[in-house]
């Protein structure tokens, strides 16, 4: 659970996070990092300066078990050694797009060009595009706080995508407000294949979202 929770506050607040649970004068828990930020390295220096009774994890992924009244040197120790890595992490925060699309571009031919890359993890990212310039022409709730979108463009075309409502909320919010609007937006995200019973569609699923500079 300590887990869980501290992925949620890394994907929420951007930032290296632990969650620990203490049981009379011992603390134990998790913590999950952000790209740039060595969680493991981390760990092993406090455990070398004798913080730590346990630990070990690697860069994005740790779990540690101290003494209770060793919280605070704990903290002070971390932010010595991580302010500055997490810092340069916030600085290069962003999301890494390999090409634009327009709406007519999603097709079953990329899919299968996309499928031929797979599996997607570690070492082999998932293709990520950019929609420029797309409008939201029908938004409906899915589920706990999800949407499922309509998009279409200036030349007609339309396409099925759809928002997840992840850490704060903010980009679903945002695709809300900019549906009422009729406001057009820059739409990042990733191409899907649902199939289902024999029938399969197309979906674009929406990571983020910027306006579109009328001046520009």
């Amino acid at each position: 659970v300590v887990g869980i929770v501290a992925a949620r506050l890394k994907e929420r607040y951007r930032r290296p996070s632990f969650v620990l649970a203490l049981s009379g004068q011992q603390a134990k828990g998790s913590g999950r990092s952000v790209a740039g930020v060595d969680l493991g390295a981390a760990v092993a220096a406090a455990r070398a300066v004798g913080l730590l009774s346990a630990g070990g994890g690697h860069a994005m992924a740790a779990g540690i078990t101290l003494d209770r009244d060793r919280l605070d040197d704990l903290e002070a120790f971390w932010s010595a050694r991580l302010d500055g890595a997490v810092a340069r992490a916030l600085a290069a925060d962003g999301l890494r797009i390999d090409g634009a699309l327009s709406l007519g571009g999603l097709s079953w031919s990329l899919i299968a060009q996309l499928e031929r890359l797979a599996p997607f993890g570690a070492g082999n990212a998932e293709p990520r595009f950019v929609l420029p310039a797309v409008t939201i022409a029908y938004a409906a709730a899915m589920g706990r706080g999800h949407l499922r979108l309509r998009l279409t463009d200036h030349g007609g075309r339309a396409a099925d995508a759809i928002a997840f409502r992840a850490g704060d909320g903010a980009v679903v919010d945002a695709l809300a407000q900019a549906h009422a609007a009729a406001t057009p937006l820059h739409l990042a995200g990733h191409l899907r294949a649902d199939r289902w019973q024999g029938s399969r569609r197309l979906r674009f699923v929406v990571e983020d979202a910027a306006l579109v500079d009328r001046l520009g």
